[in-house]
C-alpha cells in the first residue's frame, strides 16, 4: 500500500511538472514512474537484510547538524584557499571506527565525503582510508563527534 501512495504521488508531480497529456508521454511517464518504484522495492534491503533506518526526529536533526557542518567546511575551505598563512597540506590518514552495522558505516563515510575539504576512499572492517586537505581536518574527525552522532540516531 505504502508503494502504491508513492507511485501515485510520483506520477502526479511527473504529471505536474509535465505540462504534457499525449498518450506516449502518459505511458513513458508511467513506465518511469514503475521503474522508481521498482528500485525503492529493491532498495528497501541492505546486504539481505530489511533497512532499518526510518525518518525519526534524530534522523532529521543528524541531517541538519550535517548541513550545517557542511556551512562551515564551506567557510573554512575557502578561508584555506584564499589565505596563504593557511597553507593546504593534504593528508590520508585511516580513521578507526566503533561503528558496527554496515549501514552506519555507509552515513559515516558518505557524511564525511559530504564535508568539503574531506573524502573518505575506503571502508574495511573497522576503519576507513580518508583524504583531508590538512591535518587539522583528519583529528576533527578522530575527535569521533560525528561518529557519535551516527549511533545516537540508532541505525
Amino acid at each position: 500500500m505504502h508503494y502504491l501512495f508513492i507511485a501515485i504521488a510520483l506520477y502526479a508531480f511527473w504529471l505536474l511538472l509535465s505540462g504534457h497529456y499525449v498518450a506516449l508521454l502518459l505511458a513513458l511517464g508511467g513506465l518511469s514512474v514503475l521503474i522508481v518504484v521498482f528500485f525503492l522495492l529493491r532498495m528497501d534491503r541492505v546486504d539481505g537484510e530489511p533497512s532499518t533506518l526510518r525518518p525519526s526526529l534524530k534522523f532529521f536533526r543528524y541531517i541538519g547538524w550535517l548541513l550545517w557542518q557542511v556551512v562551515l567546511s564551506n567557510i573554512a575551505l575557502a578561508r584555506r584557499v584564499w589565505d596563504p598563512a593557511l597553507p593546504i597540506r593534504p593528508t590520508w590518514g585511516k580513521l578507526d571506527t566503533k561503528l558496527p552495522l554496515p549501514l552506519e558505516k555507509a552515513l559515516y563515510a558518505n557524511s564525511i565525503t559530504l564535508t568539503p575539504g574531506t573524502l573518505t576512499t575506503d571502508v574495511r572492517d573497522d576503519h576507513l582510508m580518508i583524504h583531508c586537505l590538512s591535518p587539522e581536518e583528519l583529528e576533527e574527525l578522530r575527535k569521533g563527534e560525528m561518529e557519535r552522532r551516527i549511533k545516537d540516531i540508532g541505525v
